[in-house]
């Protein structure tokens, strides 16, 4: 089993992270599976959800969640199961879909499951933060020093950064890759001047990357994460787009699998590297 987690609340990149490592599975040969709480379902049931058998999309988002929605529809391939209970999860890909190595979406907290690689994502920012309630963080940051590795989203820098305060703990860069426009409805995207709509846990992050992308981002609307679009909701976007003279509506892909098929919406899909890339693939291969 391979875990994947944080220290902080919201927002470190994990979801993208545990895409890659699937991806690097498949072309080893193995059968993955991923196994997720699914939280912030709209129903919710104590058995395991089947979300994609690696064959077919078997549960709608209400019923997965957004994140193992999101991982399902972009990893066909790849087993994705929620259940709250994920030793039960995990035994059911194992011997009913044969799978043959287990990623634990979020499970850096998770300790009744037994695994054999812990990995972390943590954001610089992370070293400044303080416990919860007065900050960000899970727990305190001696608990990083428990994780094989560490994979910091951002700059050389920040990745020194951390280097230096977990010097014993191998350290890799993750680097996030944009990937072109993908329409939400029938209608083709065109156009750069665009509502930025994000309900995840560091808005801020996808409307700064938006412009950086060359995106004239004429209205920015944040929601809580995770959060579930009403009626009310979506015409409040529409009338900002008719107010601001945008051209459509930009989305986060994991907004995106709970946003009914709307003309003139788009998702920015997001992927993520690990660098240096043969010397994290030869890591991992020797754990795996």
């Amino acid at each position: 089993m391979i875990s994947v987690g944080n220290l902080s609340v919201g927002g470190s990149g994990k979801t993208p992270v545990v895409a890659t490592l699937a991806r690097m599975l498949l072309e080893w040969g193995e059968r993955p599976a991923i196994l997720s709480r699914g939280y912030a379902r709209r129903r919710e049931g104590d058995g395991v959800v089947v979300v994609s058998d690696g064959k077919s999309l078997l549960a709608p988002v209400e019923h997965s969640g957004d994140e193992p929605q999101m991982l399902a529809r972009a990893l066909p391939q790849v087993p994705v199961l929620v259940c709250p209970d994920r030793y039960l999860a995990g035994r059911l890909a194992e011997h009913q879909l044969n799978c043959s190595v287990l990623l634990l979406d979020d499970g850096f907290q998770h300790l009744p499951l037994g695994r054999q690689v812990d990995v972390l994502v943590m954001p610089a920012s992370d070293l400044d933060e303080a416990v919860l309630p007065s900050g960000r963080l899970r727990e305190g940051l001696d608990a990083a020093s428990s994780a094989h590795c560490i994979l910091v989203p951002g700059s050389d820098e920040d990745v020194t950064r951390v280097s230096a305060s977990f010097e014993r703990t191998p350290v890799f860069r993750v680097v996030r890759r944009y990937e072109p426009l993908r329409s939400l409805g029938s209608s083709p995207v065109a156009g750069s001047r665009v509502v930025a709509v994000a309900a995840i846990g560091r808005p801020q992050r996808f409307f700064t990357a938006l412009r950086e992308l060359g995106y004239d981002v004429v209205r920015e609307v944040p929601f809580s994460d995770h959060h579930w679009f009403t009626v009310r909701d979506l015409e409040r976007i529409h009338a900002s787009v008719r107010e601001s003279g945008a051209d459509l509506v930009v989305t986060t892909e994991k907004d995106g699998v709970r946003v009914p098929p709307q003309p003139g919406w788009a998702v920015l899909p997001m992927t993520a590297g690990i660098e240096p890339v043969d010397r994290f693939s030869s890591w991992l291969r020797e754990r795996v």
